[in-house]
């Protein structure tokens, strides 16, 4: 029975940690992706406001430099600039990949946009913000999936491991209270494996005081071997 109440126990604790890992991990990693997407959208904000004098002037090569800065900052995979008329002026991909023009929205000229593509493989969560308005062309901000990711599974790592060692504290704890509690019932199978064998002389003194259902078997158990002794005696002396 101890085992059976010790593997019931921890079974149970280990699935509602499981759940309460669940729910900490979607509430945690979407609330560590909105500050990505809100990171994402300041950076795209900046690009923007810094590239609206050039675009306007059609300065090309402070574009250039301009975006390539923007592309050093740490989980930008590509930054590039369109014009008003959709034609990218300024890029950091080296050569601008056809596939990755064909998806641009011109509704992203005029609003700020999100979306999740594949580049070469890899995902890519892409912010584009209009430039004054949409009227002279917008910018694109490509963050890497995989450091998006990685820095979601860095923030919610530790607390998984917290929720894992309380886990693991519960059933540890759950394992001693079920030893403490079903010792009064190994003491009394063994009280009566010792009557099964003859021995009717040897009180039963485990738990007597209890006055719950333990106590209640202790006295049951002293009464049987009282009866059982007397019965005894009486047979012994006829």
């Amino acid at each position: 029975m101890t085992w059976k109440l010790t593997i019931g126990l921890a079974a149970l604790i280990t699935l509602l940690g499981l759940l309460i890992i669940s729910v900490v991990y979607q509430l945690t990693s979407g609330a560590l992706r909105d500050q990505f997407d809100q990171r994402a959208l300041a950076i795209a904000t900046n690009l923007s406001d810094a590239a609206a004098a050039h675009v306007v002037r059609k300065n090309v090569l402070d574009l250039s430099g301009l975006v390539r800065k923007y592309a050093l900052l740490q989980g930008v995979e590509y930054a590039f600039i369109e014009d008003g008329k959709g034609e990218v002026i300024a890029h950091t991909l080296g050569t601008f990949p056809p596939e990755l023009k064909k998806t641009v929205s011109p509704e992203g000229r005029l609003h700020m946009q999100r979306r999740a593509l594949r580049l070469e493989g890899k995902m890519v969560y892409e912010t584009s913000v209009p430039i004054l308005g949409g009227q002279v062309g917008a910018t694109h901000l490509g963050i890497r999936g995989d450091f998006v990711e990685g820095e979601i599974r860095r923030g919610v790592l530790p607390i998984i491991e917290i929720v894992a060692g309380i886990v693991l504290g519960g059933i540890l704890i759950s394992s001693a209270l079920v030893a403490v509690m079903t010792r009064p019932i190994r003491r009394l199978r063994h009280v009566a494996d010792s009557m099964s064998k003859g021995d009717l002389d040897t009180p039963v003194s485990v738990s007597m005081e209890s006055h719950d259902e333990i106590g209640d078997l202790a006295r049951s158990l002293e009464r049987m071997r009282s009866s059982l002794k007397a019965a005894m005696s009486r047979f012994s002396d006829g």
